[in-house]
């Protein structure tokens, strides 16, 4: 079972139908929407400030989210993919955005709903992404604007295909 840590008065919340690794770590002041999975060595450190996790997001091996004390949150949409390796730090994302493997969010950065953060990119403190926008690189910058229906399908079929993921976890 998940590490699950109270800590200052707060215990995690999660919600229905999740599934959460044997060696996730769910921290404090972190709450977790319906149909969501946190895999192998996810760290959701809600320790300093609050983490708010929506519903049938996907949180790959090895991500840190944390935040900072009293100034930054992390705020995370319904249908969000994190990919593997990825450090999220006070950031807010949006409906069915996808954040490629190893990339770095940086506090107060914004990524709009449906957009694609590109796998090694670093968006740092501030940075605003707009809806259906791609960004990469190091630092990232704006490459292109994705057509809207085809990037939800892209991104919708992922998130989708983790819950199937978990589902064979749970089944076992």
């Amino acid at each position: 079972m998940a590490l699950i840590k109270s800590v200052r008065g707060f215990t995690p919340q999660i919600g229905n139908d999740c599934f959460l690794a044997e060696n996730a770590t769910i921290v404090g002041d972190t709450v977790i929407g319906d149909g969501c999975s946190i895999w192998f060595n996810a760290v959701l450190r809600g320790d300093v400030n609050s983490i708010r996790i929506g519903n049938h997001v996907n949180i790959q091996d090895g991500s840190v989210l944390h935040t900072l004390y009293q100034k930054s949150t992390i705020e995370i949409g319904d249908y969000v993919s994190i990919g593997h390796n990825v450090t999220i730090h006070g950031a807010h994302v949006r409906d069915y955005a996808l954040i490629g493997m190893g990339s770095t969010l940086l506090d107060d950065a914004e990524v709009g709903e449906g957009a694609i953060v590109a796998a090694g990119a670093l968006v740092l403190k501030g940075t605003k992404i707009g809806p259906y926008e791609i960004w990469g690189g190091v630092p990232a910058k704006f490459i292109k604007k994705a057509d809207p229906a085809q990037t939800a399908e892209i991104n919708r079929k992922i998130a989708h295909n983790y819950a199937m993921y978990a589902g064979w976890y749970q089944q076992e």
